[in-house]
């Protein structure tokens, strides 16, 4: 349960004066968990960047091999004064990331350290400007995203899990919260099996899934329609995973590659197995699909 842990990261950034300083002392008394902080001025604004390093048990930072884990808390402010007073539906991703923070910071503390270090990242803006948009009006953010990513994503992340919230978007109209499938490297996967899992038991629901596209996982500012920025840290992991497979010894086949050979892998099975009807051949291919 973090129930705890989230009123009082809420309770701490629902105050004008709310900065990275906030989130210093709200871990301090957490020796596991070490916070940087670092101020960064844009075109509308300033921001306070915040990193926060929980070392496992087994993780690198012990000299371990266990993977490590980067939670990112994406938002465009946690608030947007003087228009708008209190804290907005927008600081969801800073308050959850700050949440999970204070959790796993305090089961470390409490003899129950995780496996891998964690990297916990987000900012603290209490003032961000708004922008256009329908349904209702987005948050913006004093720094672009390209600022943002060099700041919350580190090569150190084996896996990221992105928080944002939806609520001024129609695609997800549901009460809590859901997950999207996996993205790794350009692909958009299926919704992980363990995250499905972890989800029912501590929600005591069926897990709720939202559909994410192509587009989704573009950069912004390229003109086409983004849900929201819960995948903005993906273009620039994909650089990274293209980089460090490019150093071992096999390459794998770019996406158009992979796809032209699949595209031949299915022609020949047809030739392979008896056209009896035009509907068992759609059968037999979506049964491999299902499988895979």
């Amino acid at each position: 349960m973090t129930l705890k842990q989230t009123i009082e990261a809420f309770e701490a950034l629902d105050s004008a004066r709310a900065s990275g300083r906030t989130v210093v002392d709200l871990l301090a008394p957490y020796p596991a968990a070490s916070v940087s902080v670092e101020e960064v001025r844009g075109n509308k604004g300033k921001t306070d960047f915040v990193k926060i390093i929980v070392a496992g048990m087994q993780g690198r930072l012990c000299g371990g091999a266990a993977r490590t884990l980067g939670i990112i808390g994406r938002l465009g402010g946690i608030g947007a004064r003087p228009g708008r007073i209190g804290l907005v539906s927008d600081g969801d991703g800073a308050v959850a990331a700050i949440a999970a923070a204070l959790k796993i910071a305090r089961m470390h503390a409490q003899g129950d350290p995780l496996p891998g270090d964690v990297i916990v990242a987000t900012h603290i803006c209490p003032d961000a400007p708004t922008r256009p948009h329908v349904p209702v009006e987005f948050m913006d953010s004093p720094v672009s995203v390209e600022e943002m990513n060099a700041r919350e994503v580190a090569p150190e992340m084996d896996a990221v899990l992105a928080i944002d919230t939806t609520k001024g978007n129609r695609i997800l109209n549901h009460r809590g919260f859901a997950i999207s499938p996996t993205v790794k490297e350009g692909w958009i996967l299926r919704v992980a099996d363990d995250l499905v899992r972890i989800m029912e038991t501590t929600t005591g629901r069926s897990a709720v899934t939202f559909p994410i596209t192509m587009q989704d996982i573009t950069p912004y500012g390229n003109g086409i329609h983004h849900l929201n920025s819960i995948l903005q840290s993906q273009p620039m992991r994909r650089s990274w995973g293209w980089r460090s497979r490019r150093r071992q010894s096999w390459r794998a086949p770019p996406p158009e590659r992979a796809t032209r050979s699949t595209s031949r892998r299915r022609r020949s099975s047809r030739s392979r197995w008896p056209r009896s009807s035009a509907g068992g051949r759609r059968n037999f291919i979506m049964s491999r699909s299902s499988r895979g």
